[in-house]
This record gives structure tokens, sequence and C-alpha cells, in this order.
């Protein structure tokens, strides 16, 4: 199915799984292709997603059906969910936070932390300085850069190893996992930069 791609979510669906929450779960930044919630529903969560962009919502409707899943996935903006506070027992933003500023990652993660419901899981990850796309492109801000991806210029903040932690003062921190994956892309050796954390409300 392709979600070998996303392996830090075996880890967070693990700690879900054991954690005695009500299997339902959000995530923001829900769209592609392969939709990171198939994953969750296939253990037997009740899915609920956000995801910006239309096309992105469209791939990933095709593909829970393609699995016989309904996955639940809305357009909206991750900056203001739509969902009342403490609605979630389990909320995770994947390979997706980190394309917008610094100022709008705060407000995102603010959102995730409102919807959270007490005693609740989240995980989040961030692109770190050591990726190696870190410092080329449009700077926008501190370690801020517009990059092409497929073309299309799409912003991506890059983070000091330590950085994203001030966003969560107010929880416990679970897991943490700073991780340089290295792989052939397009006939090149690239080196991406990630750090993942797992945090309860």
């Amino acid at each position: 199915m392709g979600m070998i791609r996303q392996v830090p979510l075996y880890r967070f669906l693990k700690f879900c799984n054991e954690s005695g929450l009500e299997k339902k779960v959000l995530d923001c930044g829900a769209g592609g292709d392969c939709p990171p919630l198939l994953l969750f529903a296939e253990y037997g969560y009740e899915t609920h997603g956000i995801e910006f962009s239309a096309e992105q919502c469209e791939l990933a409707r095709q593909a829970a059906k393609q699995h016989g899943q309904a996955l639940q996935i809305e357009q909206g903006d991750m900056r203001h969910l739509p969902f009342a506070d403490g609605s979630f027992p389990i909320v995770y933003s994947y390979n997706s936070v980190f394309h917008m500023t610094k100022a709008e990652v705060a407000q995102s993660i603010q959102e995730m932390k409102r919807v959270l419901q007490p005693g609740g899981l989240l995980f989040v990850n961030f692109l770190t300085a050591k990726d190696f796309r870190c410092g080329t492109g449009e700077a926008v801000g501190e370690n801020q850069y517009k990059q092409l991806d497929d073309g299309v210029p799409v912003i991506h903040s890059y983070f000091a190893q330590k950085e994203p932690e001030a966003y969560f003062a107010d929880m416990t921190m679970l897991y943490k996992e700073d991780r340089v994956p290295e792989r052939i892309f397009e006939g090149k050796w690239i080196w991406q930069g990630f750090v993942d954390y797992i945090l309860k409300k």
C-alpha cells in the first residue's frame, strides 16, 4: 500500500493502540494518493482529516475508495481547525506542518493542541536544518525558504534540533527522533532532515 513511506506513523500508531484512548483520530494535512489515515482505518479508527488543497483531497478520496474506506477528509486549513476544543483523543500532522512560515506553524500547532482532548496524543514532525535543501531558494525568514516542489513554489521551514520544543512546553514529550534518511532521488544522492515528536496533552 506504499505505507512504508510513513514508517514513523507506525510507531505513533503503536503508542495510540496501547494508550487506551478512544479510537478516533484527526490528520492535519491528510491529502495525497497514499493518505496515512488508511493505516489508522485498517486498525479500526474513526478517521477525520483536513487538507488545504482540493486536488490533494480528491487524490485521498480516490485512494480511500480503492481500499474500501471512507476517511472523512475535508478541505480546510489547519491554522483554523473547524472542530470544538478537546474533540479528538488523537491528532497528528505528518510531513505537512513545515510547508508554511514559522508564524503559521505556531498557529497550526496551537490549533492541534486546542482540538486535542486532555490526556490525548499528538504526533508532529518538522524538517531540520540538516536537510540538503536548507539554505536554497528564496529566503522568506529565518531558515524559511520558497522552494520548488514539482515546479510549484512552496514554502519550507527548517528547524534547529530543539527549536520546535518551545511549542510543546505545556505537554509531556513521550518520544523524539532526529532522523537524516539518505536515498537516491532522480539519480542523485540526497539526505533529508526530520525531527519527530510524540506528545501527551
